[in-house]
């Protein structure tokens, strides 16, 4: 860690009382024109989450203070644009590094709105895009109901890591714990970065390669379970220690999204209305990597037959290994981002199958969260969703790449199958809340 950021981590541990301004300031700096791409504050922000972990600051008014400042480093960005419009370019910075302004104006204008959606996680246009909306003169409501979603998403992606970090440090963690969490996150990294790598260079038989290592990662999870019991254990106590009556209720509402019911419903929405469109390949693409899935996690969990956790007030009978809330929603979610990014650049491929996880990584947390799943049954459920999404994949495009449905259509079935999910969820949310709560 450089000098300066080693001064201030020191500085707030003597005095955590300055801590939620700090990582409000942070959060503001990190998403604020311009100064987000000089100053450090991903660094800033993992350190001032790991110093919220360690008993400071809780869960939630960690990601609160994060969203806020992100939240207001966005609508100044966006002012600023706003006022200044073309003049902005005569800044002694952007005069030495022209690059900034102008790769994220093409993005903006290629792809609008959603480009302040995708860009929140991109660092280069994160501080950027904002400001250029204002510019540009995008409408502010606009604007603002989209910073909405991306600066709480951000938040959760770039907080719940180092705070996670200093609950962890907080707690007494079974023996062997870093250990067994060093060497699962290093495979999963690798694995990651490979497949991104790859990814974003376009290079043949990139499918088949994520298929492979699916599926090697799999069957390495399933005979390394017995050595990762400090693992699992380590992180139900850090995660269990975190809970609260509020949160409580929004995970068992997220929880619900995961439910058989709610994805067998939405998956059926799904493979009818690719059907009704006419894009067959597409539907036999959807149904494979739906179907197979589902049947893959129901023989492996009961062949498997692995105990939950023992964290509910009335244990629930089925199996954990893997979870089918998790394998569900990574199967639709990643179904749903290669489908968005048909006949597009390699960058946006990637790029809509990485925002196409967030839903699925936030319903396959909750049962963490819930204490319904142990972590490894989670990273189990996502290896075997993406080895059949993969493999669906492969077999529909052996002879024809699948065609790109036009954007109409598209978000016809994207708003179907999100409707059909979260009414769902609302239907049974109160059976969830009563079935989850905390001992």
């Amino acid at each position: 860690m450089p000098f300066d950021l080693q001064s201030i981590n020191t500085w707030l541990s003597s005095h955590p009382e300055w801590l939620g301004v700090t990582l409000f300031l942070a959060a503001f700096v990190e998403c604020l024109a311009i100064a987000g791409l000089i100053v450090p504050g991903t660094v800033l922000l993992f350190a001032v989450g790991v110093l919220a972990g360690n008993g400071v600051l809780g869960l939630g008014e960690t990601l609160l203070l994060a969203f806020a400042g992100g939240l207001a480093g966005d609508i100044v960005s966006y002012l600023l644009g706003r006022r200044f419009h073309q003049n902005i370019r005569g800044l002694p910075v952007l005069r030495q590094h022209p690059e900034w302004f102008d790769h994220a104006e093409r993005h903006i204008e290629q792809y609008g709105v959603i480009s302040l959606l995708v860009g929140r996680f991109i660092g280069p246009l994160r501080p950027m895009l904002p400001m250029i909306a204002g510019m540009l003169d995008m409408p502010f409501i606009r604007f603002l109901l989209v910073s909405l979603i991306a600066s709480a998403g951000w938040a959760v992606a770039y907080l719940l890591p180092g705070w996670s970090t200093g609950a962890a440090l907080r707690l007494p963690l079974p023996a062997g714990f870093w250990t067994e969490a060093g060497i699962v996150v290093g495979l999963l990294a690798a694995f990651l970065g490979i497949l991104i790598q790859r990814a974003l260079t376009d290079k043949p038989y990139n499918v088949e390669l994520g298929a492979g290592l699916c599926f090697v990662l799999f069957a390495a999870l399933f005979f390394a379970l017995p050595h990762l019991e400090a693992l699992d254990n380590g992180l139900i106590s850090v995660i269990q220690d975190a809970r609260q009556p509020t949160w409580d209720r929004v995970v068992a509402f997220t929880t619900g999204l995961g439910d058989f019911d709610a994805q067998l419903l939405a998956a059926i929405a799904l493979c009818a209305s690719l059907a009704a469109l006419r894009q067959w390949r597409a539907a036999g693409f959807a149904l494979g990597a739906l179907l197979g899935t589902a049947v893959a996690n129901g023989q492996l969990k009961n062949l498997f037959a692995r105990v939950r956790p023992e964290v509910l007030v009335d244990p629930l009978h089925t199996f954990s290994f893997p979870s089918g809330h998790s394998s569900a929603a990574f199967a639709l979610c990643l179904t749903l981002g290669i489908l968005a990014g048909r006949d597009q650049p390699a960058r946006w491929r990637l790029t809509w199958l990485l925002l196409a996880c967030l839903p699925a990584v936030a319903i396959a947390a909750s049962r963490i969260y819930l204490g319904v799943h142990w972590p490894t049954d989670i990273i189990a459920g996502a290896l075997l969703a993406g080895f059949f999404c993969a493999l669906s994949l492969c077999i529909s495009e052996r002879f024809a790449p699948i065609n790109p449905l036009p954007a109409r259509n598209w978000y016809l079935v994207l708003f179907g199958c999100a409707f059909v999910l979260i009414g769902f969820a609302i239907w049974v949310f109160p059976n969830s809340l009563a079935l989850y709560r905390y001992q």
